[in-house]
């Protein structure tokens, strides 16, 4: 990852059970605080744009607000083959921001 506001992140994952389920690192109020004063300016409708790193493997996604704190979505191409399940407690590191 290169410069930029960096973040490591622990927390549990969610699933969201809607037509299609979802997945996603619940990120903790004190982390998601910091992160919204890093995001000001870079935001869009609430979400966060970032890059993320799980063990080996880099991605970009958006933070969704939720009730106070936000979630990091856990694309499929990423969970499967790293077998990340519901309730696991899984350590990201992000980025604020695009490359």
């Amino acid at each position: 990852m290169s410069s930029g506001m960096e973040f490591e992140v622990e927390g549990p994952v969610v699933e969201w059970r809607g037509p299609a389920p979802y997945y996603f690192l619940a990120v903790s109020e004190e982390v998601s605080e910091d992160i919204k004063f890093a995001a000001k300016g870079v935001e869009y409708w609430g979400q966060v744009p970032v890059v993320v790193r799980i063990d080996d493997v880099e991605f970009t996604t958006a933070l969704f607000p939720k009730d106070g704190r936000y979630l990091l979505p856990l694309k499929d191409a990423v969970r499967r083959p790293a077998e990340i399940e519901p309730g696991q407690v899984l350590v990201a590191a992000l980025r604020v921001g695009r490359d």
